[in-house]
């Protein structure tokens, strides 16, 4: 019995715009990650590195604005949906503790949300990656 391939290997638009939201949210942790180390360059190293992370804060902050639109465009689970909706509110958290004035002390919530906001992008990475790339049955039982 034979097999016949088809010698279209084109995806469906709905995997590319997929796949282009996973890139998207590597970066997103690419410079969530670069801010990191930024800030820790800034107030241990050189007071310069401040400009940096300010950029970088601002990049991926417009990055989770682009994935907010872009969940609800392409067919992704609910799950992933509400990891990508947290990001922003995340954001949005921690800027209104650096900046508020409060006679709270709120800049103490600022790294735990951080700390929420790359377990959050993270746990968004591996997502995405097994609807985009999911393993078969065979390379399941292999290990």
């Amino acid at each position: 019995m034979a097999t016949s391939f088809s010698a279209n290997t084109t995806q469906p638009p709905a995997r590319w715009s997929q796949i282009g939201f996973f890139t998207i949210v590597i970066l997103f942790n690419i410079c969530l990650n670069a801010q990191v180390l930024t800030v820790g360059l800034a107030y241990f190293y050189n007071p310069q590195w401040w400009n940096v992370h300010v950029w970088l804060v601002r990049g991926y902050g417009g990055l989770s604005l682009i994935l907010l639109l872009w969940v609800y465009l392409v067919p992704f689970s609910r799950r992933v949906r509400s990891l990508t909706v947290s990001m922003p509110v995340l954001l949005g958290l921690q800027f209104l503790t650096i900046h508020l004035k409060s006679p709270l002390p709120l800049g103490v919530l600022h790294p735990l949300i951080g700390f929420t906001l790359f377990s959050v992008s993270t746990t968004l990475v591996h997502r995405v990656q097994r609807v985009i790339f999911p393993k078969s049955d065979d390379e399941s039982d292999a290990s």
